[in-house]
């Protein structure tokens, strides 16, 4: 639920918890999450024995150089997500984060693409920098000396390669799957069926993951182990759950153009921040306005009355409260376009949390007050 913090200036963006910062790239945090030490100690301990055979001797220093590897690795996956987001910056979306975590990495791209074209090249630029990292190590395969180096550069020329391959694997969460997306919606030119399609490949990819260890010792002669049934399991859960959680949005993104601030917008009476609010109300309710905004001498709008404030407030006291003491200021993203629409207002929301949002004009006048009780009893009522 929306919180009510009063002050001009909006809350800072939380870290998801289990998360460390570790730099910026393009104005975006980067972040690993606890998960990624022990991926990285698993590939540490993974790699020790062919850091052993490569160079004899090391003892406890393999496990440092299979560190390193994990390190340079994910430096590669850090590459891959990127290229999404200055991709995703270009067309003018901002991207609050890049983390790496257990199974690779995750851009958080604020809104939706506006065209199939911004989806298809927001979603393959990754593989492409993959594929292109991996050829790049591949061509220095044939110039390095044998040794550590070439050991690192072997592998990083295998895992970029295998990840820019199967990150086009046409299936949400996918980049294959959001390419896969914006194909459809470019061809029927609708969104939603884009990612309903690009969902069921997303589930299916995930089918397909968990049965291949049946069918690995058909394909390569090998049998099976333990491990390999417990990765199938992992990688098919986050691919099916993704793949669910893509087709639930579209579902929901059906219905938010139904959302239209100004239709939802609650009547507004303009009153001085130091009158009574025993009047205020008294006007308020003479005037059948559902809900009061506070303006300066001048006219200029400062706050808007908190509704939980005021019915907080006994009416014994109101003739001896200021309203401005139960309005919330106008800080940061609390005055909207009556305009507003759909996703951008969700967005718009979602970015200063609040209970009443102000509404004005081009013009700059108030046109009304716009309560999130309202938006959210419009989007329930546009779902039945």
């Amino acid at each position: 639920m929306p919180d009510d913090r009063s002050g001009d200036a909006p809350a800072p963006p939380r870290r998801p918890p289990g998360t460390f910062k570790v730099g910026t790239i393009a104005g975006s945090d980067v972040l690993v999450t606890s998960s990624w030490f022990l991926v990285a100690g698993l590939i540490a301990i993974i790699m020790a024995p062919r850091v052993e055979q490569v160079s004899p001797g090391l003892g406890p220093l393999k496990y440092v150089a299979g560190l390193a590897f994990a390190v340079v690795l994910y430096l590669s996956v850090l590459l891959h997500e990127a290229s999404h987001a200055l991709m995703a910056r270009r067309y003018g979306f901002p991207v609050t984060s890049i983390t790496l975590h257990f199974l690779g990495g995750m851009t958080a791209i604020e809104g939706e693409a506006r065209k199939p074209r911004q989806e298809f090249w927001i979603a393959v630029v990754g593989p492409l920098t993959s594929l292109a990292v991996g050829g790049l190590a591949l061509g220095l395969w044939f110039l390095t000396p044998d040794g550590l180096l070439l050991m690192a550069v072997e592998g990083l020329a295998g895992a970029n390669l295998l990840v820019g391959v199967l990150n086009l694997v046409p299936g949400l969460p996918l980049d294959g799957g959001r390419v896969l997306k914006s194909i459809v919606w470019g061809v029927t030119g609708n969104v939603h069926r884009g990612t309903i399609v690009a969902g069921w490949g997303g589930r299916i990819t995930a089918v397909a993951v968990l049965a291949w260890p049946l069918a690995q010792e058909a394909v390569f002669g090998t049998r099976p182990e333990v491990l390999d049934f417990v990765l199938a399991f992992v990688v098919a859960m986050f691919l099916w759950s993704g793949s669910t959680a893509a087709m639930a949005s579209a579902r929901l993104r059906r219905r938010l153009p139904s959302l239209v601030a100004r239709d939802l917008a609650r009547r507004t009476l303009a009153v001085p921040d130091d009158l009574p609010l025993a009047e205020a109300v008294r006007r308020a309710q003479e005037a059948h306005a559902g809900s009061i905004v506070t303006v300066t001498g001048s006219g200029h709008p400062v706050g808007v009355v908190s509704e939980a404030a005021l019915l907080a407030t006994p009416e014994d006291r109101r003739p001896w409260v200021a309203v401005s003491a139960v309005a919330r200021t106008l800080g940061e993203g609390l005055s909207l376009p009556a305009t507003i629409t759909g996703e951008d207002l969700v967005l718009a929301i979602s970015r200063a949390p609040a209970e009443e949002y102000l509404l004005l004009e081009e013009d700059g006048s108030i046109y009304g007050v716009l309560s999130t009780a309202d938006v959210d009893r419009a989007f329930r009522a546009s779902g039945r």
